[in-house]
């Protein structure tokens, strides 16, 4: 095969150049050579390759950070409370409904023992006697007596009279209760529900 690409550039210098072992050094370097310190030597030198400060078995340059370090005078650690950030996306009816119906009843024994107990302290201080007194005397006439309150408002009828209104109390707070809960998932697919932020207590 005949080369048809012609006389190729030579370069000078490159081939009868010396080659890299048979260079001259450069003047001012006829000393050791000593490569660069990434950090700078700490004072006093050092011996075995740690400063003279540091001990036997420790980690290299604990000595020299434990001499750099200096205490902190007033120093107040603040401690970070942590907090998460929640949305409550759904209210089970049926949780609510069993919740809202104990809560009921326990308000409702609360309503029959506060009655009765008020009833006792107001009969004790003489009010029945005095009001009834006072009513019996006004709507009295001479064919007979007025209106006996004191038999009107005796203790078995106030207790159950509060015991009807604690079971009627028992069974619509139920029923509201359920109902919100069934309102508020409603709502709660619309916007998302409510959120809450939780921090937690240290």
């Amino acid at each position: 095969m005949t080369d048809t690409r012609g006389p190729q550039p030579q370069y000078e210098g490159y081939a009868a150049g010396p080659l890299p072992g048979e260079r001259e050094p450069a003047p001012g370097q006829a000393g050791p050579y000593h490569p660069p310190q990434a950090y700078p030597s700490p004072p006093g030198g050092t011996q075995g390759g740690r400063p003279h400060g540091a001990q036997q078995g420790s980690a290299p340059g604990v000595g020299t950070a434990q001499a750099s370090r200096k205490p902190r005078t007033g120093a107040r650690t603040t401690p970070r409370t942590r907090k998460a950030r929640l949305r409550v996306a759904k209210a089970d009816p049926w949780s609510v409904m069993k919740v809202s119906f104990l809560l009921s009843i326990a308000l409702g024994i609360c309503t029959v023992v506060a009655s009765a107990v008020l009833w006792m302290v107001m009969d004790a201080m003489g009010v029945f006697d005095t009001v009834g007194g006072t009513i019996s005397e006004a709507t009295g006439s001479n064919e007979g007596n007025g209106f006996d309150l004191q038999a009107f408002l005796s203790l078995p009828r106030v207790l159950i009279f509060t015991s009807v209104i604690a079971v009627i109390d028992v069974v619509l707070a139920t029923a509201l209760a359920t109902l919100g809960a069934f309102i508020y998932n409603l709502s709660a697919g619309f916007v998302g529900g409510v959120e809450l932020t939780l921090a937690e207590d240290e």
